[in-house]
């Protein structure tokens, strides 16, 4: 008789009262608001509500070496002590009078011929203008594709997985990502014009020192008969066109693109191996510029070898 009232009290304790009562009825009445479906792209994949840019995660070690220790090497390694009365440097001048009015809009070229700016000589190095990279530009030219367009997606896989650069990624509507490149001009019997005849991507920022790092590392080091790259003869002029660009360029054999970790874990996805060029693109520009981006690239453990 006594256990009855017992549990009539503790039920009576935890029955909810008047506020309580209309609450879970207007609760369990409420219609469920219908959820909104995110939209799609042409391709059919679902595009967020909001504008999603993937961020770098990390600092690269390769661009923290060349900001740490590499750029106060560089400033000290170029420097070149000028005494006070040094002869002023060569007045370039024009072809045509800047006060004319009439080649006001007109292309004024320098006399001395259109390669007079390799005659310039080099500003002073100080810590604002030390040669540091600008691009890195990968090419391949695929012979195949002048038949078939069609033998130019195993270039672009293999591209866009070695630069990691595809067209507007990571919300980064800025990127170009891989281009297709189309033939200048007819070449009789061969070639048309704005045919494609090759693939080429520009790898800029924290990407290109991983791209550097990753030569280094994995793809020197396993290359055959590879003793580094070669360097012009010594009594080469500065004052050419390659010396004077502050571009460094070498081709890698067709065997090389499996050397990269990022095609050889997956090597059935890539029907062929296709040799490149790689061009090294630095700020400088100027009479024996390419000595300094030699430079710059042997502190990245790029070798170079006297032929």
């Amino acid at each position: 008789m006594s256990a009855a009232p017992a549990v009539n009290v503790a039920r009576s304790a935890v029955k909810p009262d008047g506020r309580w009562r209309a609450a879970i009825a207007a609760r369990r009445t409420k219609a469920l608001t219908p959820r909104k479906l995110l939209k799609r792209d042409q391709n059919g994949l679902p595009v967020p509500h909001v504008h999603v840019i993937v961020r770098d995660t990390h600092q690269s070690r390769v661009a923290d070496h060349y900001n740490s220790t590499l750029r106060d090497d560089l400033m000290y390694m170029n420097y070149t002590h000028k005494p006070a009365d040094s002869k002023p440097p060569r007045n370039i001048r024009l072809s045509y009078d800047l006060e004319d009015p009439y080649v006001k809009h007109r292309y004024n070229p320098p006399i001395g011929g259109s390669f007079a700016w390799t005659r310039q000589a080099l500003p002073p190095v100080t810590y604002e203008n030390v040669v540091e990279l600008e691009c890195i530009q990968l090419h391949t030219m695929v012979k195949d594709a002048l038949q078939s367009k069609s033998h130019l997606l195993g270039a672009i896989m293999a591209f866009r997985a070695i630069s990691g650069l595809s067209t507007e990624q990571g919300g980064q509507r800025t990127t170009e990502g891989v281009q297709i490149v189309r033939g200048k001009k007819q070449v009789q019997g061969w070639m048309r014009r704005k045919a494609p005849v090759g693939v080429k991507v520009d790898i800029k920022g924290p990407q290109m020192y991983d791209f550097i790092g990753t030569l280094v590392h994995f793809v020197f080091p396993r290359m055959r008969e590879f003793n580094g790259i070669p360097l012009p003869r010594q009594s080469s002029s500065l004052i050419s066109a390659s010396a004077a660009s502050g571009v460094v360029s070498f081709g890698l054999p067709p065997m090389a693109m499996g050397l990269f970790p990022q095609i050889e874990y997956n090597m059935d996805a890539y029907p062929n191996n296709y040799g490149m060029h790689i061009h090294f693109i630095a700020n400088t520009r100027g009479e024996g510029a390419q000595n300094r981006v030699r430079t710059l690239l042997s502190g990245f453990q790029i070798p170079f070898v006297r032929a």
